[in-house]
Parts: C-alpha cells; sequence; structure tokens
C-alpha cells in the first residue's frame, strides 16, 4: 500500500523540487499539490519541466486523503496548516521554520512575532546524522534550516568528542546561493544586483538560524554564544558552502573524529585529507560533503557543503519521512558520487 502525501507550497523552488523527489518515491501516492498564485492550474504551467498535476488552494486541500503531508509555506504560515493536518491525523514534515525551535519564547526571540501555534511545540528535529532514533514513528518532525544543517553537521561530531577548544569564538563564514532567499521576487535577489557581486549579510549573531543552530550543538553539549555566523548570498543560483575556522585541541585529532564520526553514513562525507569541499561536490546530490584541513596544531577548517534545496530542504524532507514511516532512510534518493 502506497503511503498518501499532499504537498503544500508545490510552486517553489523547494516544493518543486519535493515534488520531482516523490513523483520517483517507490512507497508515495501524490494526492494533491497547493499553490495559492496558481491555484486551479497546473504545476506543469508554473514550472515547465514539472509532472502535468493539478494545483489546488490550501484551503481545498483533502486532508483526511492522506497519511502525511510536506510543508513548503513561508515561516508563520506553517504551523497553523500543521495543526490542522496533525487533527486530521496526518503526519507532517515541515520545511518552515515554525517547529525548528523547541518553544514559542525562543521563536520569537528570533523570528519577531509570536509563535503561531504554541501548543505543537516541541517536536523531533530532522537531522538525521544527529539523532535519526527520535525520528522513527514521529507525527511530526522539523525540517532543519540549509544553513542549519551545514553548520551543525560540521560541528556536532566535535562537540560530542570534546574536540574544541574550551572558550573562543566558533566562526563561521557561510556563503549561499540566491534560490535560498525563496522564488518571491525581491530587488535584493534580481539577476542585475547579483551577479558579478558577493554580498555579506546579517553578520554575527544576528541571522534566525544562529538560533537554530546553538539549540542543536547544546544538545550535544556547546554552551550558547560562541557562533559567530556571517552568511553571504553568492551570484550563483543553488548551493551553501560554509568555511568554519575552529580552535581545537589537536586539529589532526579533530580531522580525524570528524572522518569517523560520518564514516557509515550515506549521504553525508568527508573528503580525505588534503582534498577541500566545493559547491561542485554536492550541489545536485541529496548528500552533505565534507573537508577537514588543519591550519595550525590548534586551528581547524571545517569545510561543509551542500544543495540548500535537496539537503538543506527537500531532499533531507524526503530522508525524514522515511525515517519516520520505518522505511531505508535513503529510499527514492540517489547518493550522486564524485567522478573518478
Amino acid at each position: 500500500m502506497a503511503i498518501v502525501v499532499g504537498v503544500y507550497g508545490a510552486t517553489g523552488y523547494t516544493g518543486i523540487e519535493l515534488v520531482r523527489l516523490l513523483e520517483a518515491h517507490p512507497e508515495v501516492e501524490i494526492a494533491f499539490l497547493t499553490s495559492e498564485s496558481s491555484a486551479g492550474g497546473s504545476l506543469r504551467r508554473a514550472w515547465p519541466q514539472g509532472p502535468d498535476r493539478p494545483l489546488v488552494a490550501a484551503a481545498d486541500a483533502p486532508l483526511a486523503a492522506v497519511d502525511a503531508v510536506f510543508l513548503c509555506l513561508p515561516h508563520g504560515g506553517a504551523a497553523p496548516v500543521a495543526a490542522r493536518a496533525l487533527a486530521a491525523g496526518a503526519r507532517v514534515v515541515d520545511l518552515s521554520a515554525d517547529l525548528r525551535l523547541a518553544d514559542a519564547a525562543a521563536w520569537e526571540r528570533w523570528y519577531g512575532t509570536p509563535h503561531p501555534a504554541p501548543g505543537l511545540l516541541p517536536v523531533p528535529y530532522g537531522l538525521p546524522e544527529l539523532g535519526r532514533e527520535a525520528l522513527a514513528g514521529a507525527a511530526a518532525v522539523a525540517n532543519p534550516g540549509c544553513y542549519a544543517t551545514a553548520v551543525v553537521l560540521a560541528l556536532a561530531p566535535l562537540v560530542r568528542a570534546g574536540e574544541l577548544a574550551p572558550s573562543g569564538p566558533l566562526v563561521v563564514d557561510a556563503k549561499s546561493g540566491v534560490s535560498g532567499a525563496g522564488r518571491a521576487p525581491r530587488t535584493d535577489t534580481v539577476f542585475c544586483e547579483v551577479h558579478g557581486n558577493c554580498s555579506p549579510y546579517s553578520p554575527g549573531r544576528r541571522h534566525r538560524h544562529v538560533g537554530e543552530m546553538e539549540q542543536a550543538l547544546a544538545g550535544c553539549g556547546l554552551e550558547p554564544g560562541r557562533l559567530l555566523f556571517t552568511p553571504h548570498l553568492l551570484p550563483t543560483d543553488r548551493g551553501i558552502l560554509a568555511s568554519l575556522y575552529l580552535p581545537v585541541a589537536d586539529a589532526r585529532r579533530a580531522a580525524a573524529a570528524l572522518a569517523a564520526a560520518y564514516a557509515g553514513e550515506a549521504l553525508v562525507e568527508v573528503l580525505p585529507e588534503g582534498e577541500l569541499a566545493t559547491l561542485a561536490h554536492a550541489v545536485g546530490s541529496p548528500r552533505a560533503v565534507l573537508s577537514a584541513t588543519p591550519l595550525t596544531p590548534e586551528m581547524l577548517l571545517v569545510v561543509s557543503v551542500l544543495d540548500n534545496l535537496l539537503k538543506g530542504a527537500a531532499s533531507q524532507a524526503v530522508q525524514n519521512f522515511n525515517l519516520m514511516w520505518g522505511l531505508p532512510e535513503t529510499t527514492g534518493l540517489v547518493a550522486v558520487r564524485r567522478a573518478a
């Protein structure tokens, strides 16, 4: 029996990637796709290479007909839909930020408005490599942010192994393709503003994902306040590259600990010593790729790359869905290998 699903927000950059993955998933049947801007039309009209499936308004989505829903909705708009879906008996994978933070006060601190459905919190955080056991059978899962995925994958094993120096800043210089800003038009993301440019924004501790990163890392034992995170907008369509400058007790030992932590993972790869991760290692793939380079005996550079629309969003949502339903974790996901 197929697992019947619906996708809210199917015409955004993340939504179309998710629909493509679900169309190819051997255990899934898609019952509905929603779009407020294109309701009544076809996904193929909104995306010429998309499947020819009808789009409905969210209010018309038949929740009683599905086993699970994926929410590719704006922050603040997903939680009320999640509450309705759960009340109808459907499981939820939320790709917005609405369920990522454990309590409403933290959400309001980072997002500046009261949480739209505080009674839903907390739910399991869907970074499988950090704690997949909590996802099995879950009614709802919070899909992590793309920047948070890249940073937490790089830091969590080192925190758990006790390899970080006990004090000092953890400096993260991160860069993302323009699709990370979403499909809605904005002056600062149009071609003439982005082409030939690279723009930092929300430096230090101002970006919303910092709270999410620190919450996830606190569960591994890292005290809050050490992250200094500055994202940049790259003149490319997709991909995230985060460079982390980390004070450690022994850089070579820390690099070995990072490699050992992911040795058995299908969707995270640590490159051999001497190689540096680049966007080309991960874009178009459901994998994250990391490299670890000792800069001095007590300073380690970790480069973490992923496709912000896949491991940073849609393919990680499918990975979480598989775990929720007891399926093999990589069902419907093809781990693209690097060319020799």
